[in-house]
């Protein structure tokens, strides 16, 4: 016997103890799919027979049931089932779920029970139990439809279950393994003519049924009511359908309109009297066979590989790919409050502002003036009937091609184009996004990255991420991009240094990459800059309101200037120097990202500088002319103190030179001339992320940026190294010594490309490597002393390096979903991902 099971289904077992069911579903299904009401009892009590854990142990066996239905797996409860009372719950958990529940009977003789169960040590319970197990079980069999159970299938001999199989069958939804490409149309009520220009547009060929690129049309419903032809509809989609061109899915108008022609007492409103007059100029069979076509249609699909679903009305992520009444409900109607509006009109809820799947949901139903993208849902019936238009998505490129209405064919009760519905504010994505969730970025979050894969946020650590952002974050729609932190290079053993070119250079090498490019490291405060080429674009883009063109933010997401008007004189000649170098013309866009260095470091770390570093420079030259004097004065009197004398005047040196480290990067800021900006990344503009491009790329495209935009804007200079060659490299190591003997900071290494991948995947994007005073700021001003120096050397960089390579990831993932136009939660996860790391006990100093 064939027994056909749907793929998502809650399997209940119904038979009396020794009659085969944990044999049987030993062979037919995998052992995580299984649930057995023994083995739960053995996890809370350690006895699998023990009925005084009967309670508990169901209460874990559904606990585990509702996860894996939940998570979209076959379940098969192995337990007795013999009574109403221990199936009710586990039907109501397969409707909670939208799962098909089916019941598998096992109806063998008292008789060879008792007999197996008497070979069985542990089960020494009488042989009257088994007669009441099979009594109870018989009475209910009639009423296992009634209960709720939509496929049954009765084993009655030992032949009959040793001779099973069990074929799992695709449910009807489940169309994952067609891929696309797809076109998909918003409802085309009756009106022919517009159908049939928008499929020409779309390049169909009517006439042949197919598309000469092989697509694939997608009707998400209400084909018919209130337009000129409907039968013309019908015909054209059908012909589709059944050709293999097109897939389509029934809308409630539809739905009505086949009750109606079987007989069924409907209320002939909203457009049915005019479908059925159409038709009674019909023959009967087209009539039989419209009743045909739509009674076969499903209620949604789920396609490519579960990244796209279609509905009429829409479809939550908990119902997808789920086969209930509730579900066809929900995909012809959406969900309404009860209530109706002011037009006699049900009041829906936006199902859409809370969803939270991976798919993408095309839907229409409800007329709207423009289609929008609200949390990767659109809903893309704009009106036609009403003197819209038909408007189809095209999958994956996510284009819309529509075509204008013919003329109004039918007036809608609520006015379709409102006054304040034709130029809203905001898209619905920027208006939803005005309100942030906790739920989004609290908790530990595993995310998702094109880089990295998989990376993970420990819980205190979103916390700690929050509480930075809830105090002193900027506007979060300007927040779309946090920087990385920046792994140095291996540590040195060269005399006097803790860091050197040659081990950077090593790394790449080792790791395949032949040429890398050296940049400046200039010393001030990262600061990353949104711009825009006018208001209008930060309100189209971004979604801000106001005048605001921009933001310079600082790596913790805080606003790097507490004087909007030195911020706005910022962005105005960075903008004008966009302007001047063509950039908005050249990359056809109206914004820019970029990431920058600030100078001088104390227009930001003033009391950084204050309290930490001028307090120590100041205490250790007041203690040490002190010491000095005193143990000059001891040897004028004959101490013999050489030697302690002498260490105290190093250290005297260097403390001075200590001093005169931060202090080359301290100056006065009085207003915007006095401000230094170096970029070094053009990270995205309008519809591109610019991780694809070279490192020299950006060097030469910044370039003019900076000569457009000069002195506010600077040049990074830098030099290209050949890792073959040990005279590039040599060339490289004396421009790095003679940048740091001229007191600059040091240099990043980088490799050509902005993304390589080496010999174990993510290679570093970029190492830095830390000029020997620089680094006195770092470590303290007597790290140079032999002993301390061998110390340092002792440093760990894995942890540095791991920290580097997932906030890299999460940076660029949040900048390409900012991008691609995904919601601002989705973009969010990432930018608080990267503030959260920072919060690992990583040496700071590195």
């Amino acid at each position: 016997m064939k027994i056909t099971i749907p793929e998502l289904s809650l399997v209940v077992l119904v038979g009396p103890s020794g009659a085969g069911k944990s044999t049987f579903v030993r062979k037919h299904f995998k052992l995580t799919e299984v649930l057995s009401s023994d083995y739960c009892r053995g996890l809370v009590s350690d006895d699998e027979n023990s009925q005084a854990a009967t309670k508990d142990a169901f209460e874990v066996l559904q606990f585990i049931a509702a996860k894996r239905l939940a998570a979209g797996k076959l379940t098969v409860i192995d337990a007795t089932n013999v009574q109403v009372e221990a199936r009710k719950p586990l039907i109501a958990l397969a409707r909670e779920y939208h799962c098909i529940p089916t019941a598998i009977v096992f109806d063998l003789p008292e008789r060879l029970c008792a007999e197996r169960n008497a070979t069985r040590p542990d089960r020494d319970f009488g042989r009257h139990v088994i007669r009441q197990q099979i009594q109870q079980m018989r009475r209910s069999l009639r009423s296992l439809d009634r209960e709720g159970f939509r496929h049954i299938r009765i084993l009655s001999s030992v032949e009959e279950i040793e001779g099973a199989t069990i074929e799992r069958q695709r449910l009807w939804t489940d169309r994952r393994d067609e891929r696309g490409p797809f076109d998909i149309i918003g409802d085309v009520h009756g009106c022919r003519a517009e159908l049939e220009a928008l499929l020409k547009a779309l390049g169909y060929d009517l006439a042949a049924a197919q598309h000469r690129d092989g697509r694939k049309a997608v009707f998400l419903g209400d084909l018919v009511d209130r337009g000129p032809d409907t039968p013309g509809v019908l015909r054209t989609v059908r012909r589709l359908v059944e050709s293999g061109t097109a897939l389509c899915v029934p809308g409630n108008h539809d739905i009505k309109l086949m009750r109606k022609l079987r007989g069924r007492d409907v209320q002939i409103t909203h457009g049915l009297a005019e479908s059925l007059a159409q038709l009674e100029r019909e023959p009967s069979e087209f009539k039989e066979d419209v009743v045909k076509f739509i009674d076969g249609l499903v209620s949604h699909y789920v396609l490519d590989d579960g990244r796209l679903v279609v509905a009429h009305a829409g479809m939550k992520a908990s119902m997808q790919g789920r086969g209930s009444a509730r579900v066809r409900e929900f995909a012809l109607f959406g969900e309404t409050t009860g209530e109706s509006d002011e037009f006699g009109l049900p009041i829906r809820y936006n199902w859409a502002a809370e969803y939270r799947g991976n798919a993408t949901v095309v839907y229409g139903h409800t007329p709207v003036p423009e289609p929008e993208w609200l949390n990767g849902t659109i809903n893309i019936d704009t009106g036609c009937v009403f003197g819209g238009r038909l408007t189809a998505l095209r999958y994956p490129e996510k284009e819309l091609v529509s075509v204008p209405a013919e003329r109004t064919w039918c007036e809608p009760v609520k006015p379709f184009l409102a006054p304040e519905a034709q130029a809203p504010a905001l898209t619905a994505q920027q208006s939803h996004d005005d309100t942030l969730d906790l739920d989004d970025v609290l908790g530990k979050r595993i995310v998702t990255t094109r880089l990295h894969h998989n990376v993970t946020i420990r819980e205190e650590n979103a916390a700690a991420a929050l509480e930075v952002m809830s105090r002193f974050a900027a506007n979060p729609k300007w927040l779309i991009y946090l920087p990385p932190t920046m792994a140095p290079c291996d540590t040195s053993g060269e005399t006097g240094f803790l860091e050197y070119p040659a081990q950077a250079f090593a790394y790449y090498r080792h790791e395949g990459v032949p040429q890398v490019i050296c940049e400046e490291k200039h010393m001030g405060s990262r600061a990353v800059i949104a711009v825009c080429r006018d208001s209008n674009a930060a309100h189209k883009r971004f979604g801000v309101a106001g005048d605001e063109t921009g933001i310079c933010y600082t790596r913790t997401g805080r606003r790097f200037f507490d004087d909007l008007e030195l911020e706005n004189e910022l962005l105005a000649r960075i903008r004008s120097a966009a302007d001047a170098s063509g950039l908005w013309e050249e990359l056809d866009t109206d914004w820019l990202l970029l990431d920058c260095e600030l100078m001088p470091w104390s227009a930001k770390a003033q009391e950084l500088i204050r309290t930490q570093y001028a307090a120590v420079g100041a205490a250790s030259r007041v203690f040490l002319d002190e010491a000095v004097r005193e143990l000059e004065r001891a040897t004028s009197a004959g101490a013999e103190i050489d030697l302690l004398l002498g260490r105290e005047r190093e250290r005297r040196v260097l403390a001075d030179k200590y001093i005169e480290s931060y202090r080359r990067y301290c100056w006065p800021v009085r207003s915007i001339d006095d401000l230094k900006i170096a970029p070094f990344h053009l990270l995205a503009s309008e519809g591109k992320v610019h991780t694809s491009m070279s490192h020299r790329w950006h060097m030469e495209t910044l370039a003019r940026l900076c000569e457009s935009g000069a002195p506010l804007i600077c040049v990074t200079d830098h030099c290209i190294v050949d890792l073959t060659d040990p005279r590039s490299e040599s060339d490289a190591t004396d421009w790095w010594l003679d940048l740091t003997r001229r007191g600059g900071e040091g240099m990043v290494v980088k490799p050509p490309d902005f993304i390589t991948r080496g010999r174990r995947g993510l290679v570093q994007p970029a190492v830095k490597c830390r000029g020997q005073e620089y680094l006195r700021i770092i470590y303290g001003p007597e790290y140079t002393l032999s002993e301390n120096l061998e110390r340092l050397r002792s440093r760990g960089l894995s942890a540095k390096r791991s920290l580097a390579l997932r906030e890299f990831a999460l940076g660029i993932e949040a900048v390409e979903r900012f991008v691609r136009g995904e919601p601002l939660r989705r973009v969010h996860e990432c930018v608080f991902g990267v503030l959260a790391l920072e919060s690992e006990p990583v040496d700071p100093r590195l």
